[in-house]
C-alpha cells in the first residue's frame, strides 16, 4: 500500500492505494513508484546533512514556481510547502505531517521530476 496527500480545489485528502488490488489500481500505481526511486536519491544526497526525516516530494513532474516555507518555519500535515507548476496549473506539494522545515532541496524554476524529495521536515 502507498500513502499520498493530494489536493484538490484547495482541500487536502490522504488516499492510500492499494498495488495489485485490481485492473485499475496497477496501471495508476506502477507509474508513480517507478520514478519515485531514482530521482529521490540524487535530491536528498545534496542536503544530506541538514535533511530531516520527513520527505516532502513532488506528486506530479513540472516547474517549482513557488517557495513557500523557509528552513526553521513550523509546519502543519497539509500546509503548502512548495508549489509546482504543471501544465499551466499550480500544484501544491503540501507537509506530510506535522514538523519543522529542515532542508529545502529546491529553488524557483528548478524542474522536478514526480517523487523527487523538494523538502525535508524534522
Amino acid at each position: 500500500m502507498k500513502n499520498y496527500t493530494i489536493t484538490v480545489n484547495g482541500n487536502v485528502y490522504d488516499v492510500t492505494v492499494e498495488e495489485g488490488a485490481g485492473v485499475a489500481t496497477a496501471p495508476v500505481a506502477a507509474p508513480k513508484a517507478a520514478p519515485k526511486a531514482a530521482p529521490a536519491a540524487p535530491k536528498a544526497a545534496a542536503p544530506a546533512g541538514a535533511a530531516g526525516g520527513i520527505k516532502v516530494e513532488a506528486g506530479a513532474a513540472g516547474k517549482v514556481f513557488k517557495i513557500e516555507k523557509k528552513v526553521g518555519d513550523a509546519v502543519k500535515k497539509g500546509d503548502a510547502v512548495v508549489i509546482i507548476e504543471a501544465m499551466k496549473m499550480e500544484i501544491p506539494v503540501v507537509a506530510p505531517a506535522d514538523g519543522t522545515v529542515a532542508s529545502i532541496n529546491v529553488n524557483v524554476g528548478d524542474a522536478v521530476d514526480a517523487g523527487a524529495c523538494l523538502a525535508t521536515l524534522n
